[in-house]
């Protein structure tokens, strides 16, 4: 999974200027701006209060539409998403049974595809796809051309020669530096925990502390580069050690090949698509890994009106958790099944906030997404944040199948900003004039977060492609009969295209959005929802909301 920290840079600058191509000034903005409208408030937000007003002015009445998010889990405990929790109503909770005979056993909100059968263990961290593929096929092309392989194996070596130019794209000169740099910066960490009575401690939390030490010093000052560089003064610890683990491992997959951290937890026969019935129905695992999906979840529809914290996007979405993202890159396998589970149990869109450079399994993915588009789901997938063009470098899950056709009902998002001072485009964000379809708010989103009802600012494509999604289940749920093809053209159609100059984010040259993306728009709710009002309701497969479209496991 892509989060906003990963490269991050700490390996390859030396933990010197940590997560610089992140850095964007987003300004003094307000919490929601993401919502809110451009001619009244000033933000290229989705006019979502103007949405309402014209439906409520068309006496339009919502029915609920059922949202598959793809992810880490999801906080079921939030005070703003346990109204809005999909409920398998099949399913009797708690008792062990699988009463609706579907292959998994209390899966009341959704299923997690990263754990044990008993629950007692799930996996949290994974390793990266290009350490996979290398030494997973090492053997196989090691001291071998192109030439030298077979015409039906050339596209895998293909894949596996780019692994290994990833694996080693740093020299290793400065690793020994590095390494000695991060533990000191785990001593000062030591120590701050210790002064603050906090194991887990944020920028903000540092901004009046004296350090006691020179290595606390250290750590303080470069934990707060961070929150600068990312514009958020609610990074945490405990996510900069995360982030630095994973630059270790790293280095050490130059040398040895990386732990397979799912097999002793899941125990599956990976290779096997068809041996599905795995995992269990802990959404939520720990404190740290529902993070991003629980974040995600707001912001498509945590509760709206209720008093507390955000509003989502959508007002009448019953979210489904399907937990196959781990920290690391996911697994094709988990993926696709993630995609059938929610397509199987009536969802009409499902977000994919994650992604990565290789695919392994494509074909499993890709049947998955085709079932998808076969029953009329909508499918939403953030465009990456590694500020490079997808027209011509690899995010998977991708807009393509192998046979490069593409799918009909299949949305990228990239992220926009609050408004030109600040940026209308993400710095970070991928873009792509072919690749990415549009973009949607993603700098500084306010939303859910797990442990105790929390509630803060991310930002990323993650954060972008879910404004989307809660877009299309608002459309799909005052336009029950309008078909995902035609929501996705609805969405694209209805954009904001900015008149201002914006900054392409890889090369920093100044273009026209219609440069970074298909439609070269920012979606709007308003505008889409106006749209909608004029469609007639098409003929075309489509998942009733509510109801299962699934076959029963064979006993």
């Amino acid at each position: 999974m892509k989060k906003l920290l990963k490269n991050a840079g700490l390996v390859t600058l030396a933990l010197a200027t940590a997560l610089g191509g992140f850095a964007q000034s987003a300004g003094t903005i307000p919490e929601g701006w993401h919502l809110k409208d451009l001619k009244t408030d000033g933000y290229y937000g989705l006019s979502l209060d103007k949405a309402y007003e014209f439906l409520k002015s068309k006496n339009r009445q919502s029915t609920p539409v059922i949202v598959g998010i793809v992810d880490s889990g999801i906080d079921t405990t939030h005070e703003d998403l346990q109204s809005v929790l999909w409920i398998n109503k099949e399913e009797i909770p708690g008792n062990g049974i699988d009463d609706d005979k579907d292959g998994y056993v209390d899966d009341v909100h959704g299923w997690n595809f990263l754990g044990s059968k008993d629950g007692k263990e799930n996996v949290t961290k994974d390793s990266y796809e290009a350490a996979r593929v290398y030494w997973g096929l090492k053997s196989k092309y090691e001291n071998k051309t192109e030439e030298q392989v077979p015409a039906a194996d050339k596209e895998e070596y293909r894949m596996w020669a780019r692994a290994k130019a990833e694996v080693f794209k740093e020299d290793g000169a400065q690793d020994d530096l590095i390494l000695r740099s991060m533990k000191l910066i785990r001593m000062g960490d030591e120590t701050i925990r210790f002064d603050l009575k906090k194991e887990v401690y944020s920028c903000k939390d540092l901004v009046n502390y004296n350090p006691t030490t020179v290595n606390a010093s250290n750590t303080r000052s470069f934990l707060l580069s961070v929150c600068s560089a990312n514009d958020n003064n609610e990074i945490t610890n405990r996510e900069l050690l995360d982030q630095m683990d994973n630059d270790i491992e790293k280095i050490n997959n130059r040398k040895q090949a990386p732990k397979n951290y799912r097999d002793s937890i899941v125990k599956d026969h990976y290779g096997d698509i068809n041996d599905k019935y795995y995992g269990n129905n802990n959404l939520t695992v720990n404190a740290d890994a529902p993070l991003h999906g629980t974040h995600v979840a707001g912001i498509i529809g945590a509760a709206r009106n209720n008093g507390k914290g955000m509003n989502g996007v959508a007002d009448n979405v019953q979210l489904m958790s399907v937990r196959a993202v781990p920290d690391g890159d996911e697994h094709d396998k988990d993926i696709a099944l993630g995609i059938r589970f929610a397509v199987d149990h009536g969802a009409r869109v499902i977000n994919m906030s994650f992604g990565k450079s290789y695919s392994p399994e494509k074909r499993w993915v890709d049947d998955a997404v085709k079932y998808a588009v076969s029953k009329g789901v909508l499918l939403v997938h953030a465009a990456g944040n590694d500020s490079q063009n997808n027209d011509s470098t690899y995010n998977f899950p991708s807009a393509y199948y192998l046979d490069k056709t593409r799918p009909a009902t299949w949305i990228t998002v990239g992220a926009s900003g609050p408004n030109e001072q600040s940026g209308i485009v993400a710095s970070f964000s991928n873009y792509g004039k072919k690749e990415v379809d549009v973009f949607a708010p993603g700098v500084k989103i306010y939303s859910t977060l797990p442990l105790g009802n929390r509630y803060g600012n991310e930002q990323g494509t993650s954060m972008a492609s879910p404004v989307v999604a809660g877009l299309a289940a608002l459309i799909m749920s005052y336009y029950p009969d309008l078909t995902a093809l035609q929501v996705k053209e609805i969405i694209e159609k209805s954009v904001v295209k900015p008149t201002e100059w914006v900054t392409n984010p890889g090369t920093g040259a100044k273009v026209h959005l219609s440069d970074l993306c298909v439609t070269g728009g920012i979606v709007n709710a308003y505008e889409a929802v106006k749209l909608a009002d004029t469609y007639k309701a098409a003929g075309g497969s489509k998942t009733v909301p509510g109801k299962k479209a699934r076959s029963k496991k064979h006993k």
